[in-house]
């Protein structure tokens, strides 16, 4: 985790556990820390940016292009993915009120990848045990 690397009164990304009566807006986040992602490149996209991230070679099977990522806290969709990282589009509004307005190239940051692709991997595991 990159949390020993912030200083008191440092942004960071919290927020409330959803109820179960609350509507799913986003993809579901236990926020547990996978493993730890670099900044490669931000470069502007229109009216939003474009961030690349590194990620570890062992988390980037579980990364795909038009899924979900949690970067730092913060829910993402994917638009690339390659052997090495992959990219998201950050408008505005989320730049400035999460914890990438401070973030820079060559930053560490933490990666949670979703939920729903364990799954997917234990239940195919499981089947390949049994023979199936």
């Amino acid at each position: 985790t990159t949390l020993g690397a912030l200083a008191v009164g440092d942004a960071l990304n919290v927020e409330r556990a959803m109820r179960p009566t609350d509507r799913l807006g986003g993809h579901l986040v236990s926020g547990h820390v996978d493993g730890l992602g670099g900044v490669e490149r931000i470069e502007p996209d229109a009216r939003a940016q474009r961030w690349r991230f590194t990620a570890p070679t062992h988390l980037l099977r579980y990364i795909a292009k038009k899924g979900s990522i949690c970067v730092d806290g913060v829910s993402l969709t994917v638009n690339e993915v390659d052997d090495a990282g992959f990219e998201v589009a950050l408008i505005p509004h989320t730049v400035a009120n999460t914890r990438f307005a401070h973030t820079q190239v060559g930053d560490a940051v933490n990666l949670e990848i979703d939920l729903v692709a364990r799954y997917v991997e234990r239940l195919l595991a499981g089947r390949a045990q049994q023979g199936e």
